[in-house]
């Protein structure tokens, strides 16, 4: 008996999804695997068996960035592969007309539901009766949370810092950062990956300086009258987590000034609390940087 696979079909019409079985091989359709935050080794084998079983195998590098080293190993993992960018990606239609008749992979770092881009696909294969299949993974954002020491439920809408495309700057994120705060909440921040906006390239991720460089900028441009802003950001406390899920996992605390001197790393988030409640403050002060 070969590995036992579940996975979901679309049925034409309706859409509505039924559980399937198949036995020994991955069957036809468009198979979203996630293979963890950064590390090939925090893949499931049930992901790595699918990865396998799959004719066609697509690493997916426009919403998520696998770090230079386990791309050079993915291929010992799950066999040959090839880069899907954003136009693959966002027009799909020749990845869905292989997705046909073959089963095909695409690969994505972290859990691949957790991006709109993904979900649109599941709509687009609903639509045209390919059988669509997701196998989860472990992803950077559930990790950031964990490693954290903050609760889990204490946590608001995430954000992202982008890129500043010119003189043109989003102050939303920043703005939802204050709105977390006057609610209690801290915020979990993401950072960007691609400064030139298009995700036709290789990713070249954000580092802290810039993150907080871009926030600063945020502040003097926007029009909320948080009491968050009241403090310069700069003196915001906050964690820094870097390259979660690899051997280079680092969290570290203190005020943004100080995250904002750290250059070492590669793809990095924030934490910006909200006020402590019960062992919180203890858990941000033991991962405070050594002055």
């Amino acid at each position: 008996m070969g590995t036992e696979i579940w996975r979901i079909t679309f049925m034409m019409g309706s859409g509505a999804a039924r559980f399937t079985m198949t036995d020994g091989e991955a069957a036809p359709g468009l198979w979203l695997i996630g293979i963890g935050p950064g590390d090939l080794d925090h893949m499931t084998e049930r992901a790595r068996s699918v990865a396998r079983e799959g004719s066609k195998r697509f690493l997916e590098g426009y919403t998520a960035v696998l770090p230079p080293g386990e791309e050079e190993r993915l291929e010992s993992v799950v066999g040959n592969w090839e880069r899907l960018m954003r136009n693959g990606v966002e027009k799909p239609e020749e990845l869905l007309a292989q997705a046909r008749t073959e089963a095909v992979a695409l690969l994505i770092v972290g859990d691949p539901m957790q991006a709109t881009t993904h979900i649109d696909l599941e709509e687009r294969c609903a639509e045209e009766g390919i059988g669509f299949h997701v196998i989860p993974g472990l992803t950077a954002t559930a990790l950031a949370v964990s490693l954290s020491g903050l609760q889990s439920y204490r946590f608001g809408r995430q954000v992202t810092v982008p890129f500043s495309a010119g003189d043109y700057l989003p102050t939303s994120p920043l703005e939802m950062i204050c709105i977390n705060k006057e609610a209690g909440l801290h915020t979990l921040v993401l950072l960007d990956l691609d400064p030139t906006g298009m995700g036709m390239e290789t990713p070249r991720p954000m580092m802290p300086s810039e993150a907080v460089a871009l926030l600063e900028r945020m502040s003097e441009r926007t029009e909320n009258g948080s009491t968050a802003l009241n403090l310069p950001i700069l003196e915001w406390g906050g964690m820094l987590l870097s390259d979660l899920g690899t051997e280079d996992e680092r969290v570290v605390s203190g005020t943004l000034r100080e995250l904002s001197d750290i250059s070492t790393g590669y793809v990095h988030a924030f934490i910006l609390p909200a006020e402590f409640s019960g062992m919180e403050e203890s858990a941000f002060e033991r991962r405070r940087l050594p002055h």
